[in-house]
């Protein structure tokens, strides 16, 4: 070992105790709330079609992006609450607060909408504040960002007419969403000193979340930022085999277009939504994000030990 990497992983020490509380807290958590802990296959045949994530080759199948689409299948055959930690993997992702390889948790419970799982992340977020932060504020770039205050939601349609000019909901545009969201939308979230909650997505930009009712050009779908750092994605799960069988086709169309291959969608899952999915929320939540901004970091390289 080179002495450059002996002070490294020295000075990761105390991110790794964060990290090592932070999981500890979170099995307790879910274990206290009646979920289940399981595993899923790393290594997948079928990845979602979606149309900006790109799964990563590994000897005729792919590293998994996420354990979505198994969980859901455990889900159809009658496990109500279940939660998941684990590595998932994408392709061409690299930057301060992205990389290739990630550490996902993700949990879905039966008989619950993306309103029910804001409030369990919540709970879960107040219990962090507690118990590693001491129940001081997260801070990031100097500011302070109380967990236990407000959280703000703004829907995506208010945001994008607000600081983009136009709505995407009436109008999408994928690449100008994408474009916006990262350059324009994101930039806003970080001057907002309380947790933030966008929601209500274009139902084009969320393939596996069922559409709001009473807006069916809307998907109950939202993203928590804190500090301007998006750390969890929830839906009411779409439980319809029709419905999903036709956002998986015009996924795929739009992955076509853009020159890139379609991916098959995986017959399993399809076999199981169309035997009937109860109705389900879920969250996924990135880890290696929330420890970089419980330990004050700027970028994911400093709350790694290994760099990726």
């Amino acid at each position: 070992m080179s002495d450059c990497e002996a002070n490294r992983l020295n000075d990761c020490r105390s991110v790794l105790a964060i990290r090592s509380r932070l999981l500890l807290l979170i099995r307790r958590y879910f274990h206290d709330h009646g979920f289940l802990e399981i595993d899923t296959p790393v290594r997948i045949q079928y990845p979602a079609p979606e149309p900006h994530i790109e799964a990563i080759e590994s000897e005729g199948q792919y590293l998994r992006s996420s354990p979505e689409l198994h969980m859901k299948r455990l889900m159809a055959a009658g496990y109500d609450r279940i939660f998941q930690i684990g590595p998932c993997f994408r392709n061409g992702e690299f930057g301060p607060r992205h990389h290739p390889e990630y550490t996902m948790l993700e949990w879905y419970r039966t008989h619950a909408d993306y309103k029910d799982m804001m409030d369990d992340i919540r709970v879960l977020f107040m219990r962090m504040a507690d118990e590693i932060l001491s129940g001081n504020p997260f801070v990031r770039d100097g500011r302070h960002i109380d967990i236990k205050g407000n959280w703000k939601q703004i829907a995506v349609a208010h945001a994008y007419e607000q600081w983009a000019g136009w709505n995407p909901v009436t109008g999408y545009d994928p690449n100008r969403f994408d474009l916006d969201m990262s350059e324009v939308i994101e930039p806003r979230l970080e001057e907002i000193t309380t947790p933030v909650v966008l929601t209500d997505f274009p139902v084009e930009a969320a393939a596996l979340a069922r559409r709001k009712g009473s807006q069916p050009d809307v998907a109950e779908r939202w993203e928590l930022y804190i500090g301007g750092i998006e750390l969890a994605n929830a839906y009411s799960e779409l439980t319809d085999h029709d419905e999903q069988e036709a956002r998986f086709r015009a996924c795929n169309d739009d992955r076509i277009s853009r020159g890139k291959s379609a991916y098959e969608p995986d017959p399993e899952f399809m076999a199981a939504m169309k035997a009937g999915m109860p109705p389900s929320g879920g969250v996924a939540l990135g880890i290696d994000r929330l420890v970089m901004l419980l330990a004050g970091a700027d970028a994911l390289d400093e709350v790694l030990p290994f760099r990726k």
